[in-house]
This record gives structure tokens, C-alpha cells and sequence, in this order.
């Protein structure tokens, strides 16, 4: 991807974005400081430790989601560190709405009362699931944050894994986060061993392939990724190439699902225009002379 092309996502970036994926830009492209971001995700923060306030596109409510949280938690990881007082207020969160067996579901029944994307507006299961706990215990993880919730979300997952012959691709991507920082790792790697079928299966590997579907790159967003070996060079380079060719002409990139909300679609736009050219820039796909980010405490 060429300069020039990267000076047309920025403008489109400046354009279209909310103001945080504008700041996570300027973070990841531009030599922008840490301290902006953080800043403005704090003001998605609610009382109870949670996340909520529209940081999900798809769920525009005031009230913490579970979903919000993975996103808050995400977006912190891009910086390298997860404050302490972030960390006890989403753990404290997280045990309120725990069912008994420590699993969280992706959105609360409140979801239902506020103006949310059908998928979720509709839905009536509220049960504890891999999507989104695996996530977040998984992030966890990787950021040494210790709770008793942790714990025993850790426990839920190796048990739901162990379960699991057959899965989808939001699933695969939040059981794959999971296997690639929780500690035990000889246990990560037989799970996944066993589930690479399973996985590989529900990806859809044609770079040229339409409509909402999750690609090799999506759930490999870096070459480091566990699920990175599911995918021969070949496929990984052809992937990459379909990523440049998807870029349009205002210089972002779109979203392959059904849009039903202006807002909503807009802000999708921005944050897939600042993921895809993080993955870019992992594969070597950008410019050498785009600056790295400075990952600081």
C-alpha cells in the first residue's frame, strides 16, 4: 500500500470517523500520543466498571454490554497497557452480571429497551457463551489481570472448549483469543489442534467471496496469531491483495453486512479503516517509512 493510498485513508479517517478511531489513527500512523485515546474512552465508561454509550456501533443504549467491554479491552490492548482502576472496574462488572458458571453473554436483556441492531434488539438467549467470554478472559490474560472472575471464566471456557465440535466464526475468533494467552499453554495448543478443522471450516477462504463473511484474515490478524498456520503463504498473500483491492475510492473501507443505521454504518467504516490497515501494516503491507506506535505505559 503506497503512501499516497494511506493519505487517503487519513483523510477519510478525518472525515468519516468518530473522534476516538480518529485519535487510534493518529496513535498507529502518525506518531500520536497514547493519552487522547484513553481519554476519550473513558467517557464510554459507566459507574458500574462497564463500557456501553455507543464504543459497540451496534449498540447506541447509555448502559454497559458486555460487547463494549471486549471493545474497550481491544482497543486498550492496542496501547500496550490496561490501567489498574479500568481493570478492577470491568472485572467488578463482569462478576454482576455473571450467570453461575462465570460465562457472560454478548448483550444483556436490557439490549431490548435501547436502540440496538436487530441482531441483538431480537435476540433470546442471554446465556453465559464463549462469545464474548473467551475474549475477555483471554485479554486478561495477556494483561496479568488478576480476579476471581477471571478464574472462574477461565474454568467456564476450558469446559465450553472442551465441548465444542462445531463452531462460527465470532465464536472461533473469541475461543482462538483465549488459546493464545491463557497460561497453560500445552493444553491451549491440544485444543487447538484438535479444532482446526472445525475453525478453518467456518472461514471462508476465497479472498473474492461477498456478503458477510469472516476471512483468514479476520481471525489471523497478524502473522504471530495461533490461528495464523490454518493458512498456507499463498492464501494469506491473496487475502492481502483482496484487502487493497476492497479499499474504495474516498479512501476507506466499507462493511460487508447489512447496514441499519446511518450512524452506525459510518462509525463501522472508520474502525475497519484503521483495522485493516493495522493488519497491512503487520504483513508488511504499508510503506517502511509509516512510523510504528510507540507502546507506553
Amino acid at each position: 500500500m503506497t503512501p499516497e493510498a494511506l493519505r487517503s485513508a487519513e483523510h477519510f479517517i478525518s472525515r468519516n470517523a468518530r473522534l476516538i478511531d480518529r485519535h487510534r489513527f493518529a496513535y498507529h500512523f502518525r506518531s500520536g500520543p497514547p493519552a487522547p485515546i484513553r481519554s476519550v474512552l473513558d467517557s464510554y465508561r459507566n459507574v458500574d466498571g462497564g463500557f456501553g454509550n455507543g464504543l459497540e456501533p451496534d449498540l447506541r443504549g447509555h448502559g454497559s454490554q458486555p460487547l463494549a467491554v471486549v471493545v474497550a479491552l481491544r482497543y486498550l490492548d492496542e496501547l500496550g497497557h490496561v490501567p489498574d482502576d479500568v481493570a478492577e472496574g470491568v472485572c467488578r462488572y463482569l462478576t454482576s452480571i455473571a450467570r453461575d458458571s462465570a460465562g457472560v453473554p454478548p448483550v444483556l436483556p436490557t439490549v431490548r429497551h435501547t436502540e440496538a441492531a436487530p441482531q441483538w434488539r431480537e435476540r433470546s438467549d442471554f446465556g453465559g457463551a464463549l462469545d464474548p467470554t473467551a475474549t475477555l478472559v483471554g485479554l486478561m490474560h495477556r494483561h496479568r489481570i488478576c480476579h476471581a472472575w477471571r478464574d472462574r471464566a477461565t474454568a467456564f471456557c476450558w469446559s465450553r472448549i472442551a465441548a465444542l465440535h462445531w463452531t462460527d466464526p465470532d465464536e472461533a475468533i473469541a475461543v482462538c483469543t483465549f488459546l493464545q494467552h491463557v497460561p497453560d499453554r500445552r493444553r491451549a495448543h491440544a485444543e487447538f489442534e484438535r479444532l482446526r478443522p472445525a475453525i478453518r471450516a467456518v472461514i471462508e477462504t476465497d479472498p473474492d467471496a461477498g456478503g458477510h463473511v469472516h476471512k483468514p484474515l479476520d481471525l489471523a490478524s497478524h502473522p504471530d496469531h495461533i490461528a495464523r498456520r490454518l493458512f498456507t503463504d499463498e492464501e494469506i498473500s491473496a487475502h492481502l491483495d483482496a484487502l487493497c483491492r476492497r479499499r474504495l475510492d474516498d479512501g476507506g473501507w466499507d462493511i460487508t453486512w447489512d447496514s441499519w443505521a446511518v450512524s452506525a454504518h459510518n462509525e463501522w467504516r472508520g474502525i475497519l479503516t484503521v483495522r485493516h490497515l493495522k493488519t497491512l501494516r503487520d504483513y508488511g503491507r504499508l510503506s517502511a517509512d509509516v512510523p510504528a506506535p510507540l507502546r507506553i505505559g
